[in-house]
């Protein structure tokens, strides 16, 4: 199997992970946050929705450029946040699919203005800058959840929730 295969093959069982994450997002909890430090639970959802293009943008391009003043993606509603899944995530398992091994070494950069905020091979960047940063932030949401005392579901087998309905 080659990497490009284990990329997909990965992103084939996290993506479905992070919908069954976002489905619990409670939307009237949406500006709260566990801490004057932390984003909001809206915010943090809204990420984890959006950053499957990041995946596309790592493989369509070599470098991403957000400029000043950049507004992130920013959801009203629970349906909203799985509709940017999904879309994203589409586009994200096409350009996926048609990664190839030798494309993996050429750099990848990304930018704020003029300020390179990280540039490394692009099979590093999927890695690092999509899927460590999607499960990263889907812990934190799970948190949330948590603290919130939604349902966590289980990602990687039964969460404590799930286990309590058997």
């Amino acid at each position: 199997m080659t990497i490009p295969e284990l990329f997909l093959q990965e992103f084939d069982e996290e993506i479905p992970s992070t919908r069954r994450m976002l489905e619990r997002v409670p939307e009237a909890n949406f500006t709260w946050k566990p801490h004057e430090k932390s984003m909001t639970l809206g915010r943090l959802a809204s990420h984890v929705a959006d950053l499957p293009q990041r995946c596309t943008a790592i493989i369509t391009t070599e470098t991403l450029v957000r400029p000043p003043g950049f507004t992130p993606y920013a959801a009203a509603s629970t349906s909203e946040l799985l509709e940017r899944l999904d879309t994203v995530s589409t586009e994200a398992r096409t350009a996926l699919a048609t990664l190839r091994e030798d494309q993996l070494s050429v750099i990848w950069t990304i930018k704020f203005g003029d300020r390179i905020i990280n540039a490394l091979p692009r099979g590093m960047a999927l890695r690092r800058v999509f899927m460590n940063h999607l499960i990263h932030h889907r812990g934190q949401l799970s948190v949330y959840l948590r603290l919130l005392d939604v349902a966590v579901p289980g990602m990687y087998g039964p969460s404590a929730d799930d286990q309590s309905r058997t």
